[in-house]
């Protein structure tokens, strides 16, 4: 899947860049309000569980690629810092767990502008997992830890579908509003108890941005 979203962005892009009336290069960054959404079980053999929403952030570049008056496309290269809080309560047992996983997303963004400097815009993406991070605490405080390394219970490629909202003032500055919906279950763990038969966790991550187009 992975080869397949890489070689179809590249083809678009080729042919965009041939097409192209402009193309403007820009900067961004902003806050991440992401938790994991996907399957969540209630109240299971191994206590209620909920997943909570954490604040991060995510920078990086963007181009524009005029195609009219009206479309454009707009690939970017982010480092995006995601994850969740997940609670868990059994018996007189509770825990939670901070899942720090950064990415460097790539998203391939189609705009659509109405009126001028106005643009609704929709993509997919591909995030490369380069870190991924638990802060665990419980109220046995027998085991509370930061910093725990859990990359290897985590598949290093996720794919998204972005929705959003943008506006560019006439100086090149702009703002963005963007909902990264997960397609894919980001746990790799292999549990002998199946749990992620249970968990699939997905990337549920929204974005608001401010930039600079150049």
């Amino acid at each position: 899947m992975k080869k397949v979203f890489l070689t179809a962005a590249i083809a678009v892009l080729s042919f965009a860049t041939t097409q192209a009336q402009e193309i403007k290069f820009g900067v961004k960054a902003g806050v991440n309000v992401s938790k994991f959404g996907g399957s969540l079980p209630g109240v299971i053999d191994f206590g209620s569980i909920d997943y909570e929403y954490r604040t991060s952030f995510h920078v990086g570049g963007l181009a524009e690629i005029m195609l009219s008056d009206k479309f454009a496309l707009q690939p970017e290269l982010l480092y995006s810092s995601q994850g969740s809080k997940i609670s868990e309560v059994d018996g007189n047992f509770n825990s939670e767990s901070i899942l720090k996983l950064d990415y460097v997303n790539v998203p391939i963004m189609a705009k659509f502008m109405p009126f001028e400097g106005f643009s609704i815009e929709a993509g997919p993406q591909v995030g490369f997992l380069i870190s991924a991070k638990e802060d665990y605490t419980d109220s046995d405080g027998d085991a509370n830890e930061d910093g725990i390394d859990i990359k290897d219970d985590v598949k290093s490629i996720d794919f998204a579908l972005n929705l959003g909202v943008g506006y560019k003032l006439d100086n090149g500055i702009l703002f963005s509003a963007r909902y990264n919906f997960g397609l894919i279950d980001v746990d790799d763990a292999d549990d002998v108890d199946n749990v992620d038969d249970i968990f699939e966790p997905k990337n549920r991550t929204l974005q608001v941005s401010v930039g600079y187009m150049f």
